[in-house]
């Protein structure tokens, strides 16, 4: 397990004080994957705990209820959380997925990952111009994946209320890429 894991500043004074630690001791540390030097932080632990998980949940919806219209997962774990955080809040759920995945037209977005570069797509008519739009992923790293899926919700011509996070990466700047984004993560490394 990984231990150098602190919550958020913005998180120690919420209603679960214990929800920042509790999450870091789920998470595993798995180096060079998906390739040599780089350290994957593994949150699937997380999900063999239902109480966790849905701890996790509550947290986000506490945030962000009846703030967003539609929550955007980004593939593949942001699918997790992200449909579970949808149905919480009564919005829609929309999945932002990898080049060539989607079946029908879609928008598209390149960026460049720590480690390469990538494409995501999200379908033209996946959402409405005005909606408000919440995107979900487990990690914020180079901020590249997540400042493409803003990108994706503005081409709709939505609007983007915040990204939520489980882990941020500090050391990798993601944060920066976003602009004036509403980023919240319940843990920074």
């Amino acid at each position: 397990m990984t231990q150098d894991l602190r919550p958020a500043d913005h998180v120690v004074d919420g209603p679960d004080p214990d929800l920042a630690a509790d999450v870091a001791a789920s998470l595993r540390a798995i180096p060079d994957f998906p390739e040599p030097g780089v350290v994957f932080k593994d949150f699937t632990p997380l999900l063999l705990d239902p109480a966790l998980r849905d701890r996790v949940v509550a947290d986000v919806v506490r945030r962000r209820a009846g703030s967003a219209d539609v929550v955007i997962g980004i593939e593949a774990r942001g699918f997790i959380l992200g449909s579970v955080i949808a149905h919480e809040l009564g919005a829609g759920f929309v999945p932002v997925r990898k080049q060539g995945k989607l079946p029908a037209q879609t928008h598209s977005v390149s960026y460049d990952l720590e480690y390469g570069t990538a494409t995501i797509e999200v379908h033209t008519d996946a959402l409405r111009p005005g909606q408000r739009v919440l995107v979900v992923d487990d990690v914020l790293a180079t901020g590249g994946t997540a400042a493409a899926a803003v990108e994706l919700v503005r081409r709709c011509d939505a609007e983007v209320v915040g990204v939520e996070v489980v882990l941020e990466l500090g050391f990798l700047h993601g944060r920066q890429r976003l602009g004036g984004t509403d980023v919240h993560a319940l843990l920074v490394d």
